[in-house]
């Protein structure tokens, strides 16, 4: 499978049906793969969230339906899946920086083209993993809201933060962890957690999963990145391997980092 080849069609899909309500099981089977992996592969590799990628094709090709200037508002904002002219108004404003009632042949707008991948791109990189089966986890821990942008410098900063405040009074932390929001493509917050009960920290429970494992020979948060970068975009693509909708963990020991992916 040419997964660069397969996220063009993707693409080619979504800008054939900007006008529609596009459905994402319908562009998970371009890579034959569920949604929630497919969402997790183009964020990746586009280095932009699916739904941002749509919402921005959208606003461009609105921007552009203005200018000609013969049609509606309203009937633009219908047309681009947007349930009223206010939404579309504040939507609109924000991506071109001028009001759509604004736009005329004068104006300058902005556009955000369509991503072509290249397909010619050869992954060679080889990482060694195992399968390994984990129980339910129950884990302890405090947490910070970040996102996409951020994360790679929020992470390493309050982790260290959080070592050096909680370390003499409960020890090593066991596991880092990044959840996503509702729609599966943005990064939300980042935990640090205890595997052991801490009534002061927020309990989450990590169910039952079978969970790809990669050994990082190293806790430092720069190789620990290098591998989750290497393993959407190099590894994931190259396999077949469905996500399950549970976030992945560092889990630190004996000087080392298990970077946990769980599967079907």
């Amino acid at each position: 499978m040419n997964i660069y080849k397969n996220l063009n069609e993707i693409t080619k899909y979504i800008d054939e049906n900007l006008e529609e309500d596009i459905n994402y099981e319908v562009l998970s089977k371009f890579l034959g793969v569920n949604v929630y992996t497919m969402q997790r592969l183009f964020t990746m590799i586009a280095g932009i969230s699916l739904s941002e990628y749509i919402r921005k094709r959208r606003l461009s090709t609105a921007g552009f339906d203005l200018y000609k200037g013969n049609q509606k508002i309203i009937d633009i904002a219908v047309k681009y899946q947007y349930d009223n002219a206010t939404s579309f108004s504040r939507a609109f404003e924000k991506f071109h920086g001028i009001k759509p009632s604004l736009v005329n042949k004068e104006t300058k707008l902005k556009n955000f083209p369509r991503i072509v991948f290249n397909e010619d791109i050869k992954i060679t990189t080889e990482l060694d993993y195992e399968i390994i089966t984990l129980d339910e986890m129950n884990l302890y821990g405090i947490c910070i809201e970040t996102n996409n942008e951020k994360i790679g410098n929020d992470a390493p900063i309050f982790f260290k933060e959080a070592q050096n405040k909680y370390k003499s009074k409960y020890g090593e932390i066991k596991y880092g962890m990044i959840t996503y929001d509702i729609n599966r493509e943005e990064s939300e917050k980042y935990y640090c957690l205890y595997d052991k009960k801490i009534d002061e920290f927020e309990h989450i429970i990590i169910p039952k999963s079978k969970w790809l494992k990669f050994r990082i020979n190293s806790q430092d948060a720069k190789d620990i990145q290098e591998i989750s970068h290497k393993f959407y975009k190099e590894f994931l693509p190259s396999v077949k391997y469905n996500l399950k909708e549970i976030p992945e963990l560092e889990y630190y020991h004996d000087d080392v980092t298990d970077f946990l992916v769980a599967i079907y």
